[in-house]
């Protein structure tokens, strides 16, 4: 028999609590990281999206681009994001990140790029050691009826 002062019990419930929080708590923050990017990348995305339909329903070029601001706010809202969208218009073939930029147009037949970027940084992180954080980018082509009636 052992003496008292040497058993081993209930240590292994203390190691398993000790164990678990070092991998449990990089664990957690590695699901709200990715799941944090997946939520950018899909408001960036569906922004693009609803503000390129929006514009192209419009009656008239302004009237166009105001839809499209308020198409992509609200689809940022059903994200949890307040802040305004950043909503560029490019050329068809080239990328977002060019710094061609066209003004939108509403003619029959009118192609181009609708673009919104987004930039954020992960929860917790201090910026000397993220950077700039991450950019996740949202793109959608739009193409007007070649039939339109409405011109602009």
């Amino acid at each position: 028999m052992r003496p008292w002062s040497r058993r081993d019990d209930g240590n292994a419930i203390v190691e398993f609590v000790f164990v678990a929080v070092i991998v449990m708590v990089p664990l957690v923050y590695l699901i709200v990281s990715v799941a944090q990017i997946q939520r950018n990348s899909l408001a960036a995305t569906q922004a693009a999206r609803e503000a390129g339909r929006a514009f192209a329903t419009g009656s008239s070029t302004e009237d166009g681009l105001q839809r499209a601001q308020v198409a992509a706010r609200l689809a940022y809202a059903d994200q949890g994001l307040t802040e305004r969208p950043d909503l560029t218009f490019h050329p068809a073939d080239a990328g977002c990140t060019s710094s061609a930029e066209v003004a939108p147009s509403l003619s029959p037949g009118a192609e181009f790029t609708v673009c919104v970027q987004r930039d954020f940084t992960f929860p917790g992180v201090p910026s000397f050691v993220s950077g700039r954080g991450v950019r996740v980018i949202g793109r959608y082509l739009l193409h007007v009826d070649d039939y339109r009636a409405v011109a602009s």
